[in-house]
């Protein structure tokens, strides 16, 4: 085991060179990069969603009537203080020193200063983690202590009354985009034109410091009920039906038959012998579940029910061509993910013992 978690370490290394080194590239030909920002706010051109289909790039820039090299809007503005915004950025620098210095620092947890904030990376992510933990934390202990249990009772229960009804519910969360039903949520329970049930806005009330910490428990769960309840239809309903189909299949292979004969009882087969097999797909999915809860499957609900957290800041980084935070999200995520898959490798051994990474190439 401890070879095999040292090759998949080793190989995080090449991994992240190569999500760093394409979204790098991808970047160059963005248009309206952080100079070409600075440039249109000084103009009163708007901001980044008035250029964000716009040609051009802080990386290729323009030429002038003149030959010489330009950024859009930056007619009639001072070469000197164009070179101190590229100074400023880093754009004064070739793009494959860029590159390197990048990954030099990333390597040591050096992410630098937001290019529009007046903060530091790192600061700005830990100021943002709470909501993202918060929504990504519950929704994935949620969303599987239901699936799990239900699945098992389902794929037991196949083609009974029980498995049609829920299947049904099932059937329905997976069809409703979460986001829609998020607003139908916020319109019903959250001071639209029925009731006024539950907070629209932060993870906390305003005065949560002055609250006991029983209250404060209940402060910060109440914020959490709409944006939780939204976010769990569409994925308790997709795990409930990987699970219930993959019981299904270990329920009906030979050895479940040989149990039985052997006098074994359904629950000594169910949990003996097929959970074991059955759970390593469900676990087998469960970074990709991780990841996307904490950051792309939280940013529309961050957005209605106006939490602030890592999903909408990736999204007005990009946005804003912020690159600072940008990169440091992508890298940080892209890392976790790793770490993630590999405990999620780990956590088959403990399923099964049977199986041996030591054994096998990757």
């Amino acid at each position: 085991m401890g070879a095999y978690i040292l090759r998949r370490l080793l190989l995080m290394i090449p991994t992240l060179f190569g999500i760093m080194a394409i979204s790098f590239i991808v970047i160059q030909f963005a248009p309206g990069g952080p100079v070409e920002q600075v440039l249109a706010r000084i103009a009163g051109e708007g901001g980044s969603m008035d250029r964000i289909s716009g040609g051009g790039s802080d990386f290729s820039g323009g030429l002038d009537q003149g030959g010489d090299f330009k950024y859009r809007g930056a007619q009639g503005l001072d070469p000197a203080f164009i070179a101190k915004l590229e100074e400023q950025f880093g754009f004064d620098k070739p793009p494959l020193e860029r590159f390197f210095t990048m990954l030099w620092n990333y390597a040591r947890f050096d992410f630098g200063d937001s290019y529009f904030r007046d903060i530091s990376v790192i600061d700005l992510i830990l100021e943002k983690m709470p909501v993202s933990i918060s929504l990504g934390l519950w929704i994935t202990l949620i969303s599987y202590a239901i699936s799990i249990p239900l699945g098992i009772r389902k794929a037991v229960k196949d083609g009974s009354a029980f498995d049609v009804w829920t299947s049904g519910i099932v059937i329905v969360g997976y069809a409703i985009p979460g986001f829609l039903f998020a607003i139908l949520l916020m319109v019903l329970f959250a001071g639209g034109s029925f009731f006024d049930w539950f907070p629209l806005r932060g993870l906390t009330s305003e005065n949560w410091h002055a609250l006991s910490w029983p209250e404060r428990i209940l402060d910060y769960f109440w914020h959490l009920t709409l944006p939780l309840t939204a976010m769990v239809l569409s994925a308790f309903a997709t795990t409930t039906l990987l699970t219930k189909n993959s019981f299904l299949d270990e329920i009906r292979k030979q050895y479940v038959v040989t149990a039985r004969a052997k006098g074994l009882s359904e629950r000594q087969v169910l949990y003996g012998h097929v959970f074991r097999n059955a759970m390593l797909i469900i676990i087998a999915g469960f970074p990709g579940a991780f990841i996307s809860a904490f950051f792309t499957g939280s940013l529309l609900i961050e957005n209605i029910f106006s939490l602030d957290g890592l999903g909408l800041l990736g999204f007005r980084s990009v946005l804003d061509r912020d690159y600072a935070v940008v990169f440091a999200t992508l890298y940080i995520f892209s890392l976790i993910g790793l770490v993630v898959s590999l405990i999620s490798d780990l956590t088959y051994t403990l399923i099964d013992p049977r199986i041996d990474f030591d054994r096998r190439d990757v």
